[in-house]
């Protein structure tokens, strides 16, 4: 397996399994951490499965707002060109995968996180876990396909909600909704999780990937949504909201908006 910085892969037989791993900062996705994800999917060597997880006591708590701008541009621009450049071409690479994806959700899945989580066939998440459309409370809009996934996961009023109000959605609640597949204990998480991707890697694994793909295919519009999310994203982020927000997030305060 290749030496990544932000992420483990380990192949477990006929498993992929790949952990986010930066769990000082809650494996915050930096953009380093979105393109090691893209070219591992890309070089996923005959593994029939994929397993996804974070280090530590988070599966990603979203995107790296230290890391924003670190290819530089005003917020705006930087927001735009992270996500076309970055985010959205590792969704697109889930949603196109030719094997299933499981994702064992450990704590926080909030942001482009909560989107990684969600492109997975299968969410399994431990009981500690939640699920949290972060980007009202720092002026944002959400991103990484949420626009999409979640109308059609939980139905309007409950992606409103999460999208609109910012709270988390903890994971029985989660599982209630039919966000996820479903809710174990955190010590059954892995275990479970595993035991899921093995079931699917003995599976018929061409039939498997028509079927995801198929599945997304009858849900048109997802490429749609992405562009759309990029744009709304360059237009919020050039707010003085995103700018307070961003900033009372680093600085660990409430953000005072102002509407503008």
């Amino acid at each position: 397996m290749p030496d990544y910085q932000t992420i483990l892969a380990e192949r477990r037989d006929d498993v992929l399994v790949l952990t986010l791993n930066r769990p000082d900062r809650l494996n915050a996705a930096s953009l380093d951490m979105a393109d090691e994800l893209v070219a591992a999917l890309t070089r996923i060597d005959g593994a029939r499965a994929v397993l996804l997880t974070g280090a530590g006591r988070a599966f990603c708590s979203g995107a790296d707002l230290q890391a924003r701008g670190e290819r530089s541009g005003a917020l705006g621009e930087a927001s735009h060109a992270s996500l076309t450049r970055h985010y959205n071409p590792l969704m697109v690479k889930l949603a196109e995968l030719d094997v299933p994806v499981v994702a064992a959700v450990n704590g926080p899945a909030a942001g482009i996180g909560c989107s990684i989580a969600l492109a997975a066939d299968f969410v399994i998440a431990g009981a500690s876990a939640y699920f949290l459309q972060a980007f009202v409370n720092i002026g944002l809009v959400p991103d990484g396909g949420a626009s999409w996934m979640l109308p059609r996961l939980v139905g309007k009023a409950r992606a409103t909600e999460m999208m609109l109000l910012g709270e988390r959605i903890g994971a029985e609640k989660a599982a209630d909704w039919g966000l996820i597949h479903k809710t174990v204990t955190d010590e059954q998480l892995m275990p479970e999780a595993m035991a899921l991707a093995e079931r699917l890697a003995r599976g018929p694994t061409v039939a498997l990937g028509l079927m995801r793909r198929n599945i997304v295919a009858a849900m048109d519009g997802y490429l749609d949504a992405l562009n759309r999310e990029a744009v709304s994203q360059r237009a919020a982020a050039a707010t003085g909201d995103a700018m307070e927000g961003s900033l009372a997030f680093l600085q660990k305060r409430k953000p005072q908006f102002r509407g503008a």
